[in-house]
């Protein structure tokens, strides 16, 4: 009844926290961390002389609510704060997309093909997943290519989003890049979730649901004794969405039918 409540509680009642996500970003700015998307971040790593010596990396996967996304995005434009926002199939907003890339921030895709893909031919089992890979990365090209053309840019990083389909399976999203030849094709420079961009971050923290809010560490902890953090963050954890978190939840829970049956 308690896993219940909580979650009844984040998507429903919670206040809003962007003040909260405001405050991280003015106490970055007031101890002289860098605030870059990951795309900046990636590219400085290969000159190292001018990598600033704080930097904290900004990631939004922006896996439903737009609404919020457009606030976060706002709260950081005040304050001159470039960041990365990573888009699902069914969270693109071109026009938003546009604007996030003017503003000097970073617009991309957050992919799910191997996940989809699973649960359309309803796969159950890993090694007949992953035998069906040169089709999903198929998928991906044509998807990514569509986003790119349609955008207008190049995409330069991207990365995998999580589902339940991928953690029962035990495949990720992320297996699907492993393959030098399809980067290539697409352009693809890092993938968030590479080795060598993260080995470069002191701490990697990540928003969660009330009641935790951050794991490992609240980024007001983060800032000080680390010098290179990098911040995940997902609108729906930072203000309630009811329209959008009922679809959401609705969508769930007719996959989870759907896998079962």
């Amino acid at each position: 009844m308690k896993t219940v409540f909580h979650r009844f509680y984040a998507d429903y009642l919670m206040p809003s926290r962007l003040g909260e996500y405001e405050a991280v970003l003015r106490q970055a700015n007031e101890m002289d961390y860098a605030q870059l998307p990951v795309r900046d971040f990636f590219r400085a790593l290969a000159q190292p002389a001018t990598l600033p010596e704080r930097v904290l990396v900004h990631r939004h996967d922006i896996d439903s609510d737009l609404r919020t996304a457009k606030k976060l995005f706002a709260v950081e434009s005040r304050h001159g704060i470039h960041a990365t926002y990573y888009f699902r199939l069914c969270t693109l907003d071109f026009g938003f997309m546009r604007e996030i890339a003017a503003a000097g921030s970073e617009a991309s895709y957050h992919y799910e093909e191997v996940s989809d893909f699973a649960k359309r031919h309803r796969i159950r089992d890993a090694d007949a997943l992953r035998q069906r890979f040169p089709e999903i990365r198929e998928l991906f090209i044509r998807n990514f290519d569509s986003i790119r053309q349609r955008l207008g840019m190049p995409l330069a990083t991207v990365a995998s989003h999580g589902d339940f389909a991928n953690r029962r399976l035990n495949v990720i999203n992320h297996e699907l890049l492993r393959d030098p030849g399809l980067r290539a094709h697409c352009g693809i420079e890092c993938e968030a979730y590479d080795e060598p961009l993260l080995r470069n971050i002191d701490m990697y923290i990540s928003d969660r649901k009330y009641p935790v809010y951050y794991r490992p560490m609240s980024p007001f902890d983060a800032l000080g004794q680390h010098r290179r953090i990098l911040f995940l963050t997902h609108p729906v954890q930072w203000e309630t969405n009811w329209v959008d978190n009922t679809r959401l939840n609705a969508r769930r829970l007719v996959e989870e039918l759907a896998w079962r049956a």
